[in-house]
């Protein structure tokens, strides 16, 4: 496992409006094709990441368009699961007040 203060996540700048406004809930973010293009929750949680594996998924971002990076705060290390393929996600949603808009509109990248 590692330090969680804070993970990260990205997200098309589709899923925007639902994020600030509920928080990252998988079944409020369907604006977009999820990061590796999938056109529904490949989980049941939100895929979460250090600062220093964020470019990993701005490479292989599938959405059809830009992408936003979050913040997420207050991740209990206990609580994350990994997915089989050695990335991590947290079985439960984060309230909009743990997550914080870091950069806007990253572009794709080829």
């Amino acid at each position: 496992m590692f330090d969680t203060s804070p993970l990260f996540h990205v997200s098309s700048v589709l899923n925007r409006r639902s994020i600030t406004r509920h928080g990252l809930d998988w079944t409020l973010m369907g604006a977009a094709r999820g990061i590796a293009g999938s056109r529904r929750p490949e989980v049941e949680g939100i895929f979460v990441c250090r600062e220093e594996d964020t470019g990993f998924f701005f490479q292989i971002n599938n959405t059809g368009g830009p992408v936003d990076l979050w913040s997420v705060d207050g991740v209990d290390a206990s609580s994350l699961l990994d997915n089989g393929n050695g990335f991590f996600y947290l079985p439960e949603c984060v309230p909009a007040g743990r997550v914080r808009l870091v950069r806007a509109d990253i572009p794709p990248q080829s």
